[in-house]
């Protein structure tokens, strides 16, 4: 059998089961949780403390609609959410006492209408079924799909404009950041460009597409400074900022610097965990009324390389 008949057999099973699934779900979803809203339940349930995003990516949720069932859960009382340690742009979801009970209505529904569809089913066929599923899970488990080629490449032409259009985009959007900031990121990008040397700008790529960028600039023969370290939030929790920051170390030591400094300010909180987590120490704090319009404090953090 060709690969082309291989296809058509899964599309033709898809289809049969499809057709499955749809009768399942109309004997067991229905108002006032239709099958949307009930997986979003059990995603928060199974995953406690899980985000929005990661429920809307793993379900296929357009982010407006996952927006609209979280605040109808959270006037109903459904659901709550709590600021994340880590990342405080981060809110962490999970059910209320009546959200859990809700939960366990879905789950008893669901057994009862199933048990019914399976009730004329001789056991060992059962068996059959059961092992089947197991091994088109197991199959299509993650360890068989393809994971996202993240890569790690010296800047290119065209690139410089991506990283200032990145910083621009993510700090107004995120942090209300105005044009000073935007001013500030490409006068520095700029000045890079004119002298390169005893530096480099990384970008981070994720299946081709660019997602984020770090640089190193020298500041003079044996200090360098980290600048423009910036990663798209749709993909955090990929280990690529951790791969960012030890290209950009690692070349550091390359050069024979002896020392990294950075400035940063207080807010960006998952940046700071990773400058914490690379043994960077925070020497120097300044107020900064510029970008915001309000109170930031700028801060300075040295690592040593020694």
């Amino acid at each position: 059998m060709d690969r082309l008949q291989y296809a058509e057999k899964i599309r033709k099973f898809n289809r049969y089961y499809a057709s499955v699934l749809g009768k399942i779900d109309q004997e067991i979803y229905h108002q006032p949780y239709p099958l949307t809203e009930a997986s979003v339940i059990t995603e928060i349930k199974v995953r406690n403390g899980c985000t929005a995003t990661e429920v809307r990516e793993d379900l296929g949720i357009d982010r407006g609609y996952m927006s609209r069932i979280l605040q109808k859960f959270e006037d109903e009382k459904i659901i709550y959410k709590e600021q994340s340690s880590v990342d405080k742009r981060q809110y962490l979801l999970y059910l209320t006492v009546d959200g859990n009970e809700i939960y366990q209505k879905l789950v008893e529904t669901a057994n009862r209408e199933v048990g019914k569809m399976i009730e004329c089913i001789p056991t060992n066929e059962l068996n059959r079924l059961i092992s089947s599923m197991e091994s088109i899970e197991s199959i299509f488990s993650t360890e068989h799909v393809l994971q996202p080629n993240v890569s790690i490449r010296p800047f290119q032409p065209g690139d410089v404009g991506f990283v200032a259009h990145l910083h621009g985009r993510l700090y107004e959007h995120t942090y209300k950041f105005g044009e000073m900031f935007e001013y500030y990121v490409m006068k520095g990008l700029t000045e890079f460009m004119i002298n390169t040397d005893g530096g480099e700008l990384w970008i981070a790529e994720v299946d081709g597409k660019m997602v984020g960028s770090i640089a190193i600039t020298k500041s003079n023969d044996s200090v360098a400074q980290l600048r423009w370290f910036i990663l798209d939030e749709n993909y955090h929790g990929m280990g690529i900022g951790k791969k960012l920051m030890e290209t950009a170390i690692h070349f550091c030591k390359e050069q024979g610097y002896k020392h990294i400094f950075l400035w940063t300010v207080n807010i960006l909180d998952t940046a700071r965990y990773l400058y914490k987590k690379y043994q960077f120490k925070l020497t120097e704090e300044r107020p900064n009324h510029e970008w915001t319009g309000t109170k930031l404090i700028e801060e300075r953090w040295d690592l040593n390389l020694t």
